[in-house]
C-alpha cells in the first residue's frame, strides 16, 4: 500500500538559552516555575528526557524533580513531580498547574524546608527550536520500517515524544501517519502504547521496528 502523502523525517535543532532567572529553594523554585516560560516548562521536562532518562535509563526523568532530589536533598517532593507522566499532557499549561500545586503543596506544609538553601541554584533555560527535513521520505511501510531503523535520537524523539505537544494529541507523529495514510490503526496503537519511561530512545527505535516487521510479516 502507498500513501498519498508520504511521511518525511525532520531533525530538530535547538540552541539552548540559559537566562538570569534562578531559583536557591523549593519556594524560589515554585515561584519560577509560575513564571517562567512555556520554553522553559516545555526544555526541563520534555526535553529533558533526552538529556536524562533516554541516555542514561537512570535517575529522574525532568530537570526539576533532579534538582529537588540531587540539590536540595528532598526525595518526596522529587518522586512527586518525577512522577508526572508527560504522555498525558497535550498543553504546557496543565503540566505548568500541576508542577506548581505539587511544589506548592509541600511548601505549604514544609515552610521550614521549602525555604533551605540548595546546594547549588537551579538555572531556567529554554531552547529555540529549528526543524531540519533530513531528506528522508517513505511512502510504504517497508520504505518507513527501513528510515527507522537508521533514525537517530534527536528525529525520534522529535517524531515520537514532543510531537504530542505539536500535535496536541496522546499521539506521535508515527502513529497518526500510520493510522491516517496507510489504514493502520491497530500498528499505531501498539507504537503508541510503547512505554517513553521503561525504554531508552534506542530500544523504543528497536520496538517500532520490531512492530512494524510482525505487520510486514502478515
Amino acid at each position: 500500500m502507498k500513501a498519498q502523502e508520504p511521511f518525511e523525517f525532520i531533525t530538530a535543532s535547538y540552541l539552548v538559552l540559559i537566562g538570569n532567572q534562578k531559583a536557591c529553594n523549593l519556594l524560589e523554585l515554585q515561584q519560577g516555575i509560575e513564571g517562567c516560560s512555556d520554553a522553559s516548562i516545555f526544555y526541563h521536562t520534555f526535553q529533558s528526557m533526552g538529556r536524562h532518562h533516554f541516555l542514561l535509563t537512570e535517575g529522574f526523568s525532568n530537570d526539576f524533580a533532579q534538582w529537588v532530589f540531587g540539590a536540595c536533598n528532598r526525595p518526596v517532593p522529587a518522586e512527586q513531580l518525577a512522577s508526572l507522566d508527560i504522555r498525558d499532557y497535550v498543553s504546557l499549561a496543565d503540566l505548568r498547574g500541576d508542577l506548581r500545586r505539587i511544589l506548592g503543596d509541600y511548601c505549604k506544609g514544609n515552610a521550614r524546608e521549602a525555604q533551605q538553601a540548595a546546594f547549588e541554584p537551579f538555572y531556567f533555560g529554554e531552547t529555540i527550536e529549528e526543524g531540519v527535513p533530513l531528506g528522508i521520505r517513505a511512502w510504504t511501510l517497508e520504505e518507513f520500517h527501513s528510515a527507522v531503523k537508521k533514525l537517530g535520537h534527536a528525529p525520534l524523539q522529535f517524531h515520537f515524544i514532543t510531537s504530542r505537544l505539536r500535535l496536541h494529541l496522546r499521539s506521535n507523529d508515527f502513529s497518526q501517519w500510520l493510522s491516517k495514510e496507510l489504514g493502520l490503526g491497530e500498528l499505531a496503537k501498539k507504537i503508541d502504547r510503547i512505554d517513553i519511561y521503561t525504554n531508552t530512545l534506542d530500544s523504543a527505535r528497536d520496538k517500532i521496528s520490531q512492530l512494524i516487521e510482525k505487520e510486514l510479516e502478515q
